[in-house]
Order: C-alpha cells, then sequence, then structure tokens
C-alpha cells in the first residue's frame, strides 16, 4: 500500500520525498488498516460470553457511543454517537461489548444506514431482546469538506426491531430517554 501512496502523492503534484511526507506513505498505510480493522473482527470474540441472566424487564440504554467511520464513496470520515436501547428477555450483555460492536461495524468502509442496521441485527442476533433501537447521529465531511459544503448537518439514521418496532410507547420511551441531558 505505501507504494500506491507514494503514487497517489505523485498524482496529486507533490514529492512524497521531501522531509513532511517521507513517512506518510506508511503511517498512511498503517491509519487506513486501522480504519478498516472490523473487517477482520468476530462478534463471537467481541462477546466472549458476557451474556448474563436478565433480572429486569426494564430498557437497557447506552447513549452518546461515540463513533468513527470512513464513507465507502469518498473515503472521508464520518463521526458521531450511536444511542442502543433494548428489553432483556433472557439475558443482558456486558456493557462495554456494545460499543466494541459498533466499532466492529464502524471500521469498514460504510454509508451511515447500513452501519446502523448492521449494529441492530447483530445486537437482536445476540441478546435475542423483546425489543432493541439503534439511532445513530453522525457529520459527514463529504458534505463539510467537499460536494455541499454545510458544516452543521447531521444526518440521524433509526432502526428498530421487537417491541421497539411494533410498540410506539416503547419506541417514543427510547427516544425520550436518549434526549436526556446527562
Amino acid at each position: 500500500m505505501e507504494d500506491l501512496i507514494k503514487k497517489l502523492l505523485l498524482e496529486l503534484g507533490e514529492n512524497p520525498k521531501r522531509p513532511g511526507l517521507r513517512g506518510t506513505p506508511r503511517r498512511y498505510s498503517e491509519a487506513m488498516k486501522f480504519f478498516v480493522s472490523g473487517y477482520g473482527e468476530n462478534i463471537e470474540k467481541i462477546v466472549n460470553g458476557a451474556l448474563f441472566p436478565a433480572d429486569t424487564e426494564g430498557m437497557v440504554i447506552i447513549k452518546d457511543i461515540e463513533t468513527y467511520s470512513l464513507c465507502e464513496h469518498h473515503l472521508l470520515p464520518f463521526f458521531g454517537r450511536v444511542h442502543v436501547g433494548y428489553i432483556p428477555d433472557k439475558h443482558v450483555i456486558g456493557l462495554s461489548k456494545i460499543p466494541r460492536i459498533i466499532d466492529m461495524f464502524a471500521r469498514r468502509l460504510q454509508v451511515q444506514e447500513r452501519m446502523g442496521q448492521e449494529i441492530c441485527d447483530a445486537l437482536y442476533e445476540i441478546l435475542q431482546p423483546k425489543g432493541i433501537g439503534i439511532v445513530t447521529e453522525m457529520s459527514h465531511l463529504c458534505m463539510m469538506m467537499r460536494g455541499v459544503e454545510k458544516q452543521r448537518n447531521i444526518a440521524v439514521t433509526s432502526h428498530v426491531k421487537g417491541s421497539f418496532k411494533r410498540d410506539a410507547r416503547t419506541r417514543q420511551e427510547f427516544l425520550d430517554l436518549i434526549r436526556m441531558k446527562s
């Protein structure tokens, strides 16, 4: 990949041998491998058995989970927050596993809409909850730095299954709780 980056720098009219750029092909290559490291992740390994018997029927919510991804259309970052809520049926998951699962999907070339759905589907399969909801709120550099060049826009997606889909009151409770200030 380093040779490709050197060629890219040359195509951009730069000199990959100048002092500020000498290490850039290696650094960029390492960064890109990290940014797409989610392809090599395994969800069962991430969960690692951290499912515990549920003794609650209340909603479990983790909100404001920061995440970063790369837009598959421009290879530019998009970033923001993911909110997850679910109603346990038989078990709950270790809370730290949810951000790790989100990162697994975010560290791939993505579109926000698919990423939110993948997170929802994976958590629904693992947890087998009564219901689940995922909301993503992202800023996209492809809209901020180029294209329409708008700085203050945020794209929001929602993905729901089970009781969150069937029951408007459950869905509304989730949305109200993620809007609450901490």
